[in-house]
């Protein structure tokens, strides 16, 4: 294959198919431009979900007429499959699986087996993690474990019902999310972690009992601050609640003292109780970047594969796996494969949160980003 880059522009976001290079590649994990490693990678499975949450898929824009993915231009299980094997050539030890709603996709238990059945150069299995809405997670729990996936995470963002209903917007009652983390604790997928995006004035109120119905409980409850991701949410920052006020609520009430991340690359800060009921986090994309350390790629359910989850462009890997008559490309060798995702990621230099408050992150954010519901939180 030629070095040039052939641009793909579907009906969603621009993308570009990755080159292969033509000079033999070093069988070492890349870094990026500024020195970051390829840590986690970010797996959506279907682009579908059965919520319409406002900071993610306002009804006004995801209604009946919304066109969705055909089932053929996902990629399949074994695509998916192939695709992690080469990334975890590459240093990728932790996948978690998304979507839009993930357990949505029919028989994703099986792609969470033949997952579970890769190995590291070192022969270890990766860390196979999933983030569900928990609507079908009562359901399923038990199935996934029994498959091989190690702990789920589950988004929640009020407990009070109608506060709840109000943000998920499809009227879907609180209790059968709590059933369905009940399932997950009881099928071992532990430790379970929630979160909470928090939009101030929408569910704010919600960031005390969401505290209290937690602690104690094993769960390791996270509050999100509200982000720009994509185009369609209707982002202000005056809605933004930072962080520091949401420990400084919790404090006032329940003390806590900081605790020290659990690896490099890690997302949120952690926080324990004083009288050891437990952990919370907080991810704090918007008044405290955490991109220095950024380690995650994220691959979207039809193959783009994107750096971030601000990104405003994507490389085709599915042109690679599948070939591309079209354009006149064919399927690629694993070798082939490894070399252009490791060029990829070499050239990376993403690193939107750090520059929002800039003259080039103003640029970034006038310009079409992917969007949550796509790529996965």
């Amino acid at each position: 294959m030629s070095e040039r880059t052939i641009p793909i522009v579907d009906h969603r976001y621009a993308s570009s198919v990755p080159p292969v290079p033509r000079q033999p590649q070093p069988l070492t994990p890349p870094l990026d431009r500024l020195h970051r490693p390829l840590h986690d990678l970010r797996i959506s499975v279907t682009d579908r979900c059965n919520f319409r949450c406002t900071y993610c898929m306002p009804k006004e824009i995801f209604d009946k007429q919304y066109e969705f993915l055909r089932h053929a231009d996902l990629l399949s299980f074994e695509e998916i499959t192939r695709a992690a094997r080469v990334f975890i050539d590459l240093g990728v030890r932790k996948i978690r699986l998304t979507g839009g709603e993930p357990l949505l996709r029919k028989h994703l238990e099986r792609l969470v087996e033949m997952l579970h059945a890769l190995r590291t150069p070192q022969g270890q299995s990766p860390e196979l993690t999933l983030t569900t809405n928990g609507s079908l997670l009562a359901r399923k729990a038990r199935q996934l474990k029994d498959a091989g996936l190690d702990r789920v995470t589950v988004s929640l963002d009020a407990l009070d019902d109608t506060a709840f209903r109000q943000m998920n917007d499809v009227d879907f009652p609180v209790a059968e999310v709590l059933r369905g983390i009940d399932a997950a604790i009881a099928a071992g997928l532990t430790p379970v972690k929630v979160n909470m995006v928090v939009k101030r004035g929408t569910n704010d109120q919600q960031i005390l009992p969401m505290a209290e119905h937690f602690r104690g409980s094993g769960v390791v409850l996270r509050f999100i601050e509200y982000m720009d991701v994509g185009n369609t949410n209707g982002w202000r920052m005056d809605e933004v609640l930072p962080s520091q006020q949401v420990i400084d609520r919790i404090h006032a009430v329940h003390p806590l003292h900081p605790l020290e991340p659990h690896s490099p690359g890690e997302t949120a800060q952690r926080w324990a109780y004083d009288d050891g009921a437990g952990e919370i986090g907080v991810i704090s994309s918007v008044t405290r970047a955490f991109c220095a350390d950024c380690n995650r790629a994220r691959l979207s359910m039809e193959g783009k594969l994107y750096l971030c989850l601000f990104a405003t462009h994507g490389y085709d890997v599915r042109a690679l796996l599948r070939g591309d008559a079209a354009a006149g490309l064919d399927p690629v060798s694993d070798a082939d494969l490894r070399a252009a995702l490791a060029q990829v990621w070499s050239q990376r230099d993403d690193r939107y949160s750090l520059l929002r408050g800039t003259a080039a992150g103003q640029a970034l954010r006038e310009q079409r980003k992917v969007e949550m519901s796509y790529i996965g939180g």
